[in-house]
């Protein structure tokens, strides 16, 4: 009766996996399906498909694989929603006692995932 319990590894590997972390624009994120995230600028155009294929880890409730340093065959397939820019950084240079003052700002780009499923 135990060994009808027990899964092959083939069946144990392919499912639904929760969450993934992967890397992206030299920054990681914790994904899962259903989920939209902010992420560096990327060159693709809104409403394509793309694939994240540095999977660092996957996991669900039960099983968990971590990669060295990716999950081979692991991959993450996101849409992409659209660019923006984010939040404006103000650069002060400043000098006491010589009027020396100069202000920049910056706004950073970057590109809206929607994540749509965790192939592994």
């Amino acid at each position: 009766m135990a060994a009808s319990k027990v899964k092959s590894k083939k069946s144990a590997e392919k499912g639904s996996w929760n969450y993934a972390i992967v890397q992206t624009g030299g920054k990681q994120y914790k994904v899962s399906s259903g989920e939209t995230i902010d992420v560096a600028h990327l060159p693709a155009a809104e409403g394509s498909a793309i694939e994240l294929d540095q999977v660092l880890m996957v996991a669900d409730g039960e099983r968990v694989r971590v990669g060295t340093p990716t999950v081979e065959g692991a991959k993450v397939i996101a849409e992409v929603l659209g660019e923006g820019k984010g939040k404006k950084v103000i650069v002060f240079k400043y000098k006491p006692k010589v009027r020396y003052r100069r202000m920049k700002g910056h706004r950073q780009l970057y590109t809206r995932l929607a994540i749509k499923e965790i192939v592994c």
